[in-house]
């Protein structure tokens, strides 16, 4: 059906007149679009092959680094594994056990006068130590230098009745908790004791790992070892298995000696021979050396010896007697370079005119003046009813002070406050508009109610002795004794004037955002310490040179696993002869120390005490520190973490489960109470305390916050003004900080004393 003259006429398109090259110009072609949507099969080659080939070489170094590894430590030429014996009671005979290995690793008839065993049957090199059970000391350096630990429990044996562990006594305990943090390398247990009877010892064995398996790690395997089948089974697994060694243990090169002797030099020096295998790392002549609980040393020179323990000897005719081992051939003798020799740095030596020597120029003195008066012109806000005596005491953070008003001009000094940022002064005029910082807008003081005669009125009891004093404080301490959670807790001398007692100390308007200069006033001691601009730079630097040292010549460098003898010089002869002593029941241990380690600085350790120990450790004590290795004794001051603080508050204790703050509070107790003031007494003792620490912030156990307006009466009574209503068994408290330092210790190493 036609439209007619009604019938829709759309517009003709223009491409009748365009060319068929031009109406195809805005199409995209097959081949363009393969490339637009398919990526291009050559490079998509070329990136996956490199990501494989990446891949690849990550796989092979990682194979390298563990073959190169196990062919250290499994290899024959490599140093004795050191197989520790810990028995986990007193009741458990661990010298049997030992006895057993050293007669499966050697052969029976030939008597080997030296500490390490090596066994032609299992291709292995060992040297067997028992740990005296109840040393706790010598079990620490044994599970130092151990490749095994070998926990030992006996079947037919109980530990303590109080015990929570059949097999396992309070010393086994306390040990296995100091070896998991120092630490642990592979371990294993070994159940001895059992019956013969098969039934009975399959109960024993599982009841014993049922016992003792959430003791160790999930890796930690449960040997039978009674027979001599049992023992060798262990042993063929024991040669073939990858060592799990502490991280620490890797980083340096350390010898645990086999042989340890002295020859006495003069001047009440001797020099220390410290003969073994040199393990973990080559070691350098020019290298300084620590031995374990004596202190740090220089080398004389290092003797290379023959292995008195060599696995290639074929017959057995051929191992070395005891003579021949005294008496060991030297192969080489390495001398230090005088020009390479790292020193021997303990403390610093201060220069007593480092100090600034030099006047200021007439720039420093103009721009000095300059930030004066800016820093006077700015506005600073205080609390409402602040005399212009208290707003000069309250500085600012450049401790710019104000000027002394008429107000108490007899005393122009007192208690200053760090404040943690800058304030108005309040108007004059009838407008009250000023600005608070966060603290003080908390505190809402109110100045306007209206006095009561009992407030103004002199304090009661001011005829009172001392004693009556005292002894009125006691009573009112023991009525508050169950509300008592602050142990910091002290009392103003009466005999002492406050601002005398506790000069040392200031208020801190924000403990955490107030400023505190690190360096202000530090002891003499602090003069004697080194420290480090960048200690991430200064790392990467060390363990540098420590790589190049370690790949030097041969001249230079020792290799690992090398049989050799320290000469170690300028050691104490009786440090000397303690070692030698030591040396015949527990391990002495010479490390290599990195550079920088012979140096005292500031260091700062994660400590916990141990759920055994009850008794308190005071701050500031000497103790024994084991890092690694190393043993040094300091007496260290315990602080809290403080999350977004540059600032620590110390702790007089180091107490389980609770810990005490050593921030001094001192305490009042109200006797007049009148909404928002109360009259408060026994936090001083006479109106010029007050007056000195006036500037100080006041608070309350129940949550108010205030400030000190004025003395009242002759016996250190004063009106405090609250940000609320104080209650009757209140008590106001007052928080005073000073920084603490660490007690010098008169020496730094346990045999040093």
């Amino acid at each position: 059906m036609a439209g007619g003259s009604r019938a829709q006429v759309n517009k003709s398109h223009k491409t009748r007149f365009a060319s068929k090259s031009s109406r195809n110009v805005h199409k995209t072609s097959v081949k363009d679009k393969s490339k637009i949507n398919k990526p291009d099969r050559n490079a998509m080659k070329g990136a996956r092959a490199a990501r494989l080939q990446r891949n690849k070489m990550m796989r092979e170094q990682k194979r390298a680094a563990l073959l190169k590894e196990k062919r250290t430590t499994s290899a024959t030429t490599s140093a004795p594994r050191v197989i520790v014996l810990f028995g986990l009671s007193a009741s458990t005979n661990v010298s049997s056990l030992a006895g057993d290995i050293s007669a499966l690793l050697s052969n029976e008839n030939n008597a080997i006068q030296f500490p390490a065993v090596a066994s032609s049957e299992y291709r292995l090199r060992a040297t067997v130590v028992e740990a005296p059970h109840g040393d706790l000391m010598a079990c620490m350096e044994m599970a130092k230098v151990a490749d095994l630990i070998v926990f030992v429990a006996s079947g037919n044996c109980s530990s303590e009745k109080d015990s929570s562990n059949y097999y396992m006594d309070e010393f086994g305990s306390q040990c296995l908790s100091v070896f998991r943090v120092l630490g642990l390398p592979s371990s294993a247990v070994f159940i001895r004791n059992l019956p013969s009877d098969l039934k009975k010892r399959n109960d024993i064995k599982k009841t014993c790992i049922s016992s003792l398996s959430s003791e160790f790690p999930e890796d930690c395997k449960f040997y039978p070892a009674d027979t001599k089948d049992d023992l060798h089974k262990f042993m063929m697994l024991f040669k073939e298995q990858r060592l799990v060694i502490p991280h620490w243990r890797t980083q340096r090169p350390y010898i645990m000696a086999q042989k340890v002797d002295m020859v006495a030099d003069e001047f009440g020096k001797s020099t220390l021979l410290v003969t073994g295998y040199v393990r973990a790392r080559n070691l350098s002549v020019n290298q300084l050396v620590h031995v374990s609980g004596a202190g740090d040393f220089q080398l004389g020179k290092i003797e290379v010896l023959k292995d008195p323990c060599s696995l290639n000897l074929k017959k057995e005719g051929d191992f070395m007697d005891a003579d021949e081992i005294n008496d060991s051939q030297v192969i080489k003798t390495l001398l230090p370079d005088p020009m390479k020799q790292e020193p021997l740095l303990v403390e610093n030596i201060p220069d007593p005119l480092e100090g600034e020597q030099t006047w200021p120029t007439e720039a420093e003195m103009a721009d000095a003046d300059r930030v004066q008066k800016e820093k006077k012109q700015k506005k600073r806000s205080l609390p409402r009813g602040t005399s212009e005596y208290q707003a000069a005491w309250i500085v600012d953070d450049s401790d710019v002070s104000g000027t002394d008003s008429d107000d108490d001009s007899e005393n122009g000094n007192g208690m200053v406050v760090d404040e943690g940022g800058e304030y108005d002064i309040p108007g004059q005029g009838d407008s009250r508009k000023f600005d608070l910082g966060d603290d003080q807008a908390s505190l809402k003081l109110r100045d306007s109610d209206d006095e009561t005669e009992a407030d103004s009125m002199m304090m009661d009891n001011d005829n009172l002795t001392k004693e009556q004093i005292e002894e009125d404080i006691r009573k009112i301490k023991e009525a508050h004794a169950e509300d008592e959670e602050f142990p910091d807790e002290v009392d103003a001398p009466v005999d002492i004037p406050a601002r005398k007692r506790f000069a040392k100390y200031r208020g801190l308007k924000s403990f955490r955002t107030s400023t505190w200069d690190p360096k202000e006033s530090l002891p003499q001691e602090y003069a004697k310490i080194f420290a480090f601009d960048n200690f991430n730079r200064t790392q990467k630097h060390v363990l540098k040179k420590a790589l190049d040292m370690e790949q030097g010549s041969v001249d230079e460098c020792v290799v690992a696993n090398s049989y050799v003898t320290l000469h170690i010089t300028q050691v104490p002869i009786h440090i000397a002869s303690k070692l030698c002593i030591l040396g015949k029941t527990m391990p002495v241990v010479a490390c290599g120390l990195l550079q920088h380690e012979s140096k005292i600085s500031v260091l700062h350790f994660r400590l916990k005490k141990h759920e055994t120990y009850s008794e308190p450790i005071k701050a500031k004590e000497e103790l024994i520190f084991h890092v690694g290795f190393r043993q040094f004794v300091t007496r260290p001051t315990f602080a809290t973490d403080s999350f977004n603080s540059e600032k620590h508050k110390m702790e007089r204790f180091l107490h389980a489960g609770r810990f005490s703050i050593a921030s001094i509070i001192l305490t009042g107790y109200p006797q007049r109470v009148s909404k928002s003031k109360a009259a408060v007494r026994y936090m001083f003792h006479n109106p010029e305390d007050v007056k000195w620490f006036k500037p100080v912030e006041v608070w309350t156990k129940l949550g108010r916050r205030g400030r000190i307006k004025e003395p009242v009466g002759t016996h250190g009574a004063m009106k405090c003004i609250l940000n609320g209503v104080l209650q009757q068994n209140d008590t106001v408290c007052m928080s005073l900080f000073k920084r603490t330092y660490p007690k010098w210790p008169q020496h730094w190493f346990p045999m040093s004393a």
